[in-house]
């Protein structure tokens, strides 16, 4: 069978927060996600789809957990997870070590969703620089939220930032 060749869409993100109820909140709020599906419990059982699911994804050293959905205007979801036994703070932001280290939302208005993050506990990590000053309006800007989740805010899409090249001299 011939393989076709094609790019994948990209379908959601799972991140683990240290409380679900104020996450969504952050979320919903700040962001604008729309939230799906409210924080539900899911516990540790081989009868249920979600629960045998999970023992395959997670092992068997859990016992219960929470999760909520939402989704951005462009469909991609955000999949939020509260853990009771895990690690409330986040790791240390280290880019070097192999892993995701941010994901990355776009907003025409990068300097007022950068001003709300702050005001809702997140954190500025950095001024808000432009890619090619004086030439176009493409600016971007690393943020993190309350719980320490670091990530970044375009002005303009994905597409338009490096099709110019945006790191060769011009």
């Amino acid at each position: 069978m011939k393989e076709t060749k094609y790019p994948r869409s990209f379908s959601h993100i799972g991140i683990t927060v240290p409380a679900i109820k104020e996450a969504v909140d952050f979320y919903k709020n700040v962001m604008g996600w729309y939230l799906i599906m409210p924080p539900s419990q899911v516990k540790k059982q081989r009868e249920t789809a979600i629960g045998q699911m999970c023992i395959d994804v997670f092992g068997e050293e859990w016992s219960e957990f929470e999760i909520a959905h939402l989704v951005t205007s462009d469909g991609i979801g955000i999949e939020l997870f509260s853990f009771p036994h895990g690690v409330k703070e986040a790791p240390e932001f280290n880019p070097f070590n192999t892993g995701l280290f941010h994901f990355c939302v776009q907003d025409p208005n990068i300097e007022a969703l950068t001003k709300k993050i702050v005001a809702y506990g997140g954190k500025q990590r950095m001024p808000i620089r432009a890619y090619y000053p004086n030439d176009k309006p493409y600016k971007m800007v690393y943020v993190e939220d309350p719980f320490g989740i670091v990530f970044e805010i375009y002005t303009h899409s994905y597409e338009l930032t490096y099709s110019s090249g945006a790191y060769q001299d011009k």
